[in-house]
């Protein structure tokens, strides 16, 4: 972790919610899908349908992607500066259209660029690339995992980094923080209350805060990895 440059890291964080607010809303071949799908995991006294609303935000088939987080870090003097920028809205092609457009530019600029965040070999970098398929785009060589050895691949995982080999548990954001003594962000929801906020109270700004704030906590912990001072919120600048 020392030898990384801050300047090559592009954090990312993504938010993701149901395709649909309720079960009853996907038609019968979607529905028998579904029940398919989790028949195995289901746990004891629920149903397919009430499970929908539980797990199919996180399922990539069932998802769709609702909000794109990039961080990277820059210098105003002799301080860091975290500059934010999301991709939002109902419109899921659009914000992975506008990602791939971020991310060539960036490619073009530096080749050496990882991507920095937490449990994004498992979820995030997957699932943008399986719904990238889903919407008809191509997916970049940049993104195409399966074609690279593992040290290939240029991601900077730190909940991979946290295992140090270990594959018997599962450490969240929120506890990593805890952990090393990171601030964690004080917004008042949660990953669980992503897809009521999104289809019930339809506030996709509170989403967007909640993303982003994510960022700040993973550039924390890095600096935190690499022994350098911690970042103020006031550090965290967001771009349009």
């Amino acid at each position: 972790m020392q030898h990384l440059k801050l300047e090559n890291l592009l954090f990312i964080d993504i938010e993701t919610v149901p395709q649909h607010p309720e079960f009853y809303l996907l038609n019968s071949d979607w529905q028998h899908l579904w029940e398919e799908k989790v028949q195995r995991q289901l746990p004891e006294d629920t149903t397919a349908a009430a499970f929908y609303s539980q797990r199919a935000g996180v399922m990539a088939e069932f998802a769709k992607i609702i909000c794109i987080s990039m961080g990277y870090f820059t210098k105003q003097g002799e301080a860091l500066q975290l500059r934010i920028k999301s991709f939002y809205g109902d419109d899921e092609k659009k914000i992975l259209q506008d990602l791939i457009t971020m991310l060539n530019g960036v490619e073009t600029k530096n080749n050496k660029w990882s991507f920095a965040g937490h449990n994004i070999k498992e979820f995030d970098i997957p699932f943008i690339c399986r719904r990238l398929l889903v919407n008809n785009l191509a997916v970049p060589v940049y993104l195409d995992f399966q074609n690279m050895k593992p040290w290939e691949t240029n991601t900077i995982d730190t909940f991979q980094y946290w295992r140090f080999g270990d594959y018997k548990n599962y450490t969240s954001l929120k506890l990593l923080a805890a952990a090393l003594g990171v601030p964690s962000p004080k917004d008042d929801i949660d990953g669980s209350m992503v897809a009521d906020v999104y289809w019930k109270e339809k506030n996709i700004q509170r989403i967007v805060t909640y993303c982003q704030k994510d960022v700040l906590t993973v550039a924390n912990i890095i600096l935190r990895f690499k022994n350098l001072p911690l970042l103020k919120e006031e550090q965290m600048l967001v771009v349009q």
